[in-house]
């Protein structure tokens, strides 16, 4: 098993986060589809003010190149990303468009 940890930040606006986490209520069956098929086994997202951190458990094969591949060519997964882009934000000095960012470890115990 791998753990992957990433984090982005939500706009600044309560009402968009209250949508933000109505919609992670009623997450699509094609994105949670599309999450299982792709060897993701648990995934996290958890919420400081506006910045999202979100852990995920893969199988040991899972490779993030094919989850995008996979993402890019699967139109619902698609609509969900445009939709959510409505409430996201990059992190500070990450390139404009960038979504979710790849955390490094430093600690465990």
């Amino acid at each position: 098993m791998r753990r992957y940890c990433f984090a982005l930040d939500l706009k600044p606006d309560d009402a968009l986060v209250a949508a933000y986490e109505a919609h992670h209520r009623q997450v699509w069956p094609a994105v949670l589809q599309s999450i299982a098929e792709s060897g993701i086994v648990h995934l996290q997202i958890y919420r400081w003010q506006y910045r999202l951190f979100m852990i995920m458990d893969t199988r040991d094969d899972f490779s993030l190149d094919a989850k995008a591949a996979a993402d890019a060519a699967n139109p619902e997964v698609q609509r969900w990303e445009e939709l959510m882009w409505q409430y996201q934000q990059g992190l500070p000095g990450v390139a404009p468009g960038r979504k979710w960012q790849l955390m490094e470890q430093i600690f465990e115990c």
